[in-house]
């Protein structure tokens, strides 16, 4: 019994010691987070990626309140609210990227008109106007054309742009708002695309305990998110493409979800470019406020964000073609050379969850706005 329990305990504390780092590995880290961040860890990159070091998020612009003020802003907010802006009178830009959770909507994929689904998941909106290009496959590069496509896309809200006008046009509280924001009582569909691009250009991100600590609040990280920020610049390799103010390096991957030629598929980038060597890759996502934006994934599969860690962890290559298929199937997916099985631990896989849930803000709630009746 005393060598059961002898073996025992050996391996416990193997488990524990390999699990987390000792006190004094734990003091050098934070020793060497607490400097500058040029001075930081170099986080490990590989060869040809081009990468931002991390950075905070600015205080809220004391211009804010006053930019709300404006006709346009004003005027784009009550738009994005209004169902009046779908074919049936029930669905909104909000019905998808709803304030109170995150500028998005919780669900897998996006439900629209008629209880229609569409195949991807609804991304959130906060720091939209950061993004270089929108969607998951970056089919749009202005937030006009962004809003555009749900208003006239038949699973969405299905308008006709040629209508909204006339039907806006109708309601007097609206002729005297598109008059003091454009001069006049007549309502164009590309002022209504406009006013509501201007409002989404302030829906942003608060500032997260991790802005707080990239500031030099070095004790606002407890030891385990700050293992987890070690991790997610070296180890988990996680810098190589979500870096920068807003954690993304705006291109495209395919990360090994295209569902080839089975349920679920999803070429991505390649609908839109045609191009093979885009078979699969969707826009790296933002990691800000990345725990009140699940679930996760162009196709919403993953609701656990243990889960997407893990999958990650995994290295992603199980499906890769073999030489004889690629060279068959020229559109066979490929899975971006970048992702590589990463061997964490369990612990390890929790401390880089810790630093997600860092990562994330409070959540603002805007409240919806009187509309014109």
């Amino acid at each position: 019994m005393n060598r059961i329990f002898i073996i025992f305990s050996f391996l416990l504390i193997f488990v524990i010691g390999s699990a987390f780092y000792s006190e004094d590995e734990q003091d050098t880290l934070r020793a060497q987070y607490s400097k500058p961040v040029s001075q930081w860890p170099k986080p490990i990159i590989d060869s040809g990626v081009n990468w931002t070091e991390m950075s905070s998020l600015p205080a809220i612009d004391s211009n804010y309140f006053a930019k709300m003020e404006e006709p346009k802003v004003m005027l784009g907010q009550l738009l994005f609210f209004d169902p009046l802006l779908s074919g049936s009178n029930q669905v909104s830009c909000s019905s998808c990227h709803d304030p109170e959770i995150s500028w998005a909507d919780k669900r897998a994929v996006a439900l629209g008109n008629d209880h229609l689904q569409g195949n991807r998941n609804t991304p959130s909106l906060l720091n939209v106007a950061e993004r270089k290009t929108l969607f998951w496959d970056g089919r749009a590069a202005t937030l006009e054309s962004q809003v555009d496509g749900p208003i006239t896309a038949h699973h969405e809200m299905d308008m006709k742009p040629q209508a909204l006008p006339k039907k806006l046009g109708k309601i007097k509280g609206y002729r005297e708002l598109f008059k003091k924001a454009y001069g006049q009582e007549k309502i164009t569909y590309p002022q209504i695309v406009a006013s509501i691009a201007e409002f989404e250009r302030t829906i942003r991100s608060r500032r997260s305990r991790f802005d707080r600590f990239l500031d030099g609040e070095t004790k606002v990280l407890d030891d385990q998110e700050l293992h987890g920020l070690h991790l997610f610049r070296t180890k988990a390799r996680c810098m190589n493409c979500h870096n920068g103010k807003y954690l993304t390096d705006e291109a495209f991957h395919n990360i090994g979800l295209t569902y080839y030629k089975r349920k679920y598929e999803d070429l991505g980038l390649h609908l839109i470019t045609k191009k093979a060597e885009d078979v699969g890759k969707f826009r790296t996502p933002s990691l800000r406020d990345v725990m009140h934006t699940g679930p996760w994934m162009h196709n919403g599969m993953f609701d656990s964000i243990t889960g997407v860690v893990n999958i990650y962890n995994s290295g992603m290559h199980m499906i890769d073609p073999s030489e004889a298929q690629a060279k068959a199937d020229p559109l066979f997916p490929k899975t971006d050379p970048l992702l590589k099985p990463l061997k964490l631990t369990n612990a390890e896989i929790k401390a880089v969850v810790a630093f997600m849930n860092a990562i994330t803000a409070t959540q603002y709630h805007m409240r919806r706005p009187e509309l014109p009746r």
